[in-house]
């Protein structure tokens, strides 16, 4: 009996980046639509996320704001760790990179950082 096969749809993996990324301490919240995007680029874009899959290794940009008074590198490295664990496990799929670009920083927000 053959096993076939399991397909996941890009949607999948950005929600789980989504998803992840607004979980991480400091992240206010992802930017819409990045300054600069060209159309070409937002095939696979949705709500912050930029997913890309070649040759089996999946390729992310996330596009955030933070809360003001965060350390912004150790923020990007939770999300970037973050994010990537999350996909191995929870799709089996290796992770190229995690690019974050920090769009913005919110001030008006009081949050816990």
């Amino acid at each position: 009996m053959d096993e076939g096969k399991t397909t996941i749809a890009p949607e999948v993996l950005i929600t789980i980046a989504r998803l992840t990324t607004l979980s991480v301490p400091g992240v206010s919240r992802l930017c819409i639509d990045p300054p600069g995007m060209n159309r070409i680029f937002k095939r696979n874009y949705v709500e912050g996320v930029r997913i890309e899959v070649k040759e089996d290794l999946v390729y992310i940009d996330i596009y955030v704001a933070l809360l003001k008074d965060v350390n912004m590198r150790e923020v990007s490295r939770n999300i970037q760790q973050q994010v990537s664990r999350a996909i191995e496990e929870m799709v089996g799929m290796q992770v190229g990179w995690v690019n974050i670009h920090i769009e913005d920083i919110d001030y008006g927000r009081e949050n816990e950082a």
